[in-house]
């Protein structure tokens, strides 16, 4: 079968070479693509927001399966858009991906189906928003409602930051329209822990755990980024914690988005917060975390392909979902500077060393071609991920892979995965 994955960054990577590992794949195209996704997909230049001419690309090139792996195509319709034309797309419809478009929307839902999650207010007018947090307790955290390049959350700890985070995200639009509408919600505690799973509409299978670093600078210090590197699974995610999420939080979130006429099919990834009373939903993406399905797959047994179809035709409770008994480590090689500015064009060394390499990988982000070399193109390059008995083989062997890549203004955190040391 001919699958066509929509994304060009490193999760679209993960997706493609998991995808590359089905028996029943002939052929692999991706929109847009990059360097690296080039080495085992054909890459068409088509943008991943032009719905119109990703169709005509699947109906002409007989496309058996379209995989979508960003944010923006989703909450924008394009799966509807592929199935007005009969064509198998993998991913939640419109008014399903509206669990990660809209924030203030995931905290309606949860608070009216009694998921568990922080305290909250939804403002559309900052001057609302000021006069809330006039009486506030601090810290606490503003949320842009819509999509944000998973940027768009400030911790703020003291009023006059929150004052001046209600400026940036409603006045200044520093996000765009994502600042029309703002959360505010109480400051929670605890360890951070993302799962993945994967929904038909109404059975929910869950993936192993993981936890991603968001800051940009070692000691979670400096700005928040989309992620600066991963492992897998999380020590904090125990038995106990599993049970009651898939009590509480997993099912009762996909039969919430049934009841209100937003059958989901595709990922859901749950970010959740472990507090004093219990685990609690940070946040829903509709998609694959990125760098988390940069450790999550590399772990995953099952034909990802016989998954996504399972979940488009609601035989989801058929599939034995099973990950290797091991751990993998994902440490992102960033340009210096992101997320802010930096230079790229800087040619990629060392690549080739990681051709025969089994137990690592490395998930093009921010590549691309030129002049037959493969060069920087973005804030995020690499993602360089390496598989180990445990957690602590697998840092060390993850670090020690970085060694072998070289670029101009390469920079990376050097505390990615430090946190098993504590469990």
């Amino acid at each position: 079968m001919k699958v066509l994955i929509v994304g060009s960054g490193g999760r679209e990577h993960a997706i493609a070479a998991a995808v590359a590992k089905s028996p029943k794949v002939d052929k692999i195209y991706c929109a847009p693509g990059n360097a690296g996704i080039g080495q085992i997909a054909e890459c068409v230049n088509i943008g991943a927001m032009e719905f119109d001419k990703l169709v005509a690309f699947a109906k002409e090139n007989a496309i058996d399966l379209t995989v979508v792996g960003m944010d923006d195509p989703l909450v924008g319709g394009i799966v509807d858009e592929f199935e007005k034309e009969g064509l198998r797309v993998f991913g939640p419809r419109k008014n399903a991906a509206i669990l990660e478009g809209s924030k203030a929307f995931s905290k309606d839902l949860m608070k009216k189906y009694n998921i568990p999650t922080a305290t909250y207010e939804n403002f559309n007018s900052p001057e609302e928003a000021k006069e809330y947090l006039e009486t506030s307790k601090y810290p606490i955290v503003l949320k842009a409602d819509g999509l944000a390049l998973g940027k768009g959350v400030l911790i703020c700890n003291t009023k006059e930051e929150a004052m001046d985070g209600v400026n940036e995200l409603m006045l200044d639009k520093k996000f765009g329209d994502a600042g029309n509408t703002i959360v505010i919600e109480e400051f929670m505690t605890g360890r951070e822990v993302s799962v993945l799973s994967y929904v038909d509409g109404k059975t929910i299978k869950i993936m192993t755990s993981a936890q991603d670093h968001k800051r940009a600078k070692d000691g979670d210090q400096g700005l928040n980024t989309g992620g600066m590197g991963t492992f897998s699974p999380s020590p904090f995610y125990t038995e106990e914690v599993d049970e009651f999420c898939k009590k509480y939080i997993y099912q009762a979130t996909v039969d919430a988005m049934a009841s209100e006429g937003r059958e989901f099919k595709g990922i859901i990834f749950f970010g959740l917060m472990l507090t004093e009373e219990g685990p609690k939903v940070l946040e829903y993406n509709a998609r694959f975390g990125d760098p988390e399905a940069q450790v999550v797959l590399p772990r995953m047994k099952n034909d990802i392909v016989e998954v996504f179809e399972a979940c488009i035709d609601g035989t989801l409770d058929q599939i034995d979902l099973q990950f290797e008994d091991n751990a993998a480590v994902c440490v992102v090689l960033a340009s210096d500077g992101y997320p802010v500015a930096y230079e790229k064009g800087f040619e990629i060394k060392g690549l080739e060393q990681f051709e025969d390499k089994e137990g690592y990988y490395v998930f093009h982000a921010g590549t691309k071609l030129s002049d037959g070399k493969i060069v920087t193109n973005g804030g995020r390059v690499l993602g360089v991920t390496a598989k180990g008995a445990d957690l602590k083989e697998a840092r060390a062997n993850a670090y020690e892979a970085t060694k072998l890549i070289d670029f101009e203004n390469k920079y990376m955190r050097n505390d990615i995965g430090k946190a098993i040391d504590e469990a």
